[in-house]
């Protein structure tokens, strides 16, 4: 099983951890995205994804208001597992708050989340109506309080991420994390910095959506038909029948190197995604079915070859 280090820090993590957006019980604006699932399954998800080597998982704040943080919590209660066996974590929204709602918020956090400690705390947007470097002096205050291990971010440009790792280093910490978007279809941190600069620095990039949206299972490309009952994805540009068209050349390929190793494009597509970069790049696909744990967990298993690598390379480069 592979493992990574997740930046600077002690901890070591599985290269795929299990994200948990679609644990927040369908409520509220960030939450409803995704429909509410029974408590059963969502034990179900997390026992899976521990049992096949998953050692741990990224919540927030914003989903669901606490409700995703709650639900892993039971579920890993369920599991049987207790505090220090898995790593959580998890995020503060900084959305029209300064940085010192941060402090008066965690116990909120530990609470939802109780007893499991939180081992990475994120600041979950870049907007926020403090400065990068005041939140990070509370994000430090809250490491030298032990209320929080590790301190990191998400959707950090290179220059913001850089700030906040200067003004880590101030308190005698470092950065750990910054996570965003990225895919085999959205590959613009490549281009904007964000990843040179976390490999010069240290940083892990913890990538979100790494799937696209499902996109890269090759499911809407052998049948369309599934695009007009997928929701918002509809809308969306990949998703119409130009974009199916112009990604096809690679979930064709996708598919060509998933028969090859009798695995499937979505666990190629992942297995892509965290060896490509070497110990750079971890990633939190979600799951809202089991059959998608035992995709992730496979994922993890996967080893693909140079050639492999750089064909899928050479394919997405110009898709995104």
């Amino acid at each position: 099983m592979t493992t990574r280090r997740l930046g600077r820090t002690d901890a070591e993590l599985s290269s795929i951890g299990l994200g948990c957006w679609q644990f927040s019980e369908g409520f509220g604006l960030v939450g409803g995205f995704w429909p509410a699932l029974p408590q059963p399954l969502v034990d179900e998800i997390v026992a899976k994804s521990l049992a096949g080597g998953i050692t741990w998982f990224d919540t927030a704040e914003a989903y669901g208001d606490g409700r995703s943080e709650q639900a892993l919590a039971r579920a890993l209660d369920a599991a049987g597992k207790k505090p220090g066996e898995v790593f959580v974590a998890t995020k503060w929204m900084p959305a029209a708050r300064t940085a010192a709602s941060a402090t008066r918020t965690i116990d909120t956090r530990l609470a939802k989340l109780a007893p499991w400690p939180i081992d990475l705390h994120q600041v979950h947007q870049p907007f926020g109506l403090s400065s990068v470097e005041a939140e990070m002096s509370a994000f430090a205050d809250l490491v030298a309080a032990k209320k929080i291990r590790f301190v990191g971010v998400s959707n950090f440009n290179e220059a913001k991420m850089r700030r906040a790792q200067v003004a880590l280093q101030q308190r005698g910490l470092a950065l750990a994390s910054n996570q965003v978007k990225y895919s085999l279809l959205d590959r613009r941190i490549e281009k904007n910095g964000v990843l040179a600069a976390a490999k010069e620095l240290g940083v892990t990039v913890i990538a979100y959506s790494p799937l696209e949206q499902g996109l890269l299972s090759g499911k809407f490309h052998h049948d369309p038909s599934l695009v007009a009952g997928s929701g918002f994805r509809k809308w969306t540009p990949r998703f119409r029948a130009s974009g199916l068209a112009k990604s096809r050349p690679l979930i064709d390929e996708l598919a060509k190197i998933a028969q090859a190793h009798g695995a499937t494009s979505s666990q190629v597509a992942l297995s892509w995604l965290v060896q490509f970069h070497g110990d750079t790049v971890v990633a939190i696909p979600g799951a809202t079915k089991t059959k998608h744990v035992e995709e992730n967990v496979g994922a993890m298993r996967l080893t693909l070859s140079k050639p492999e690598l750089e064909r899928l390379d050479e394919l997405s480069r110009p898709l995104s």
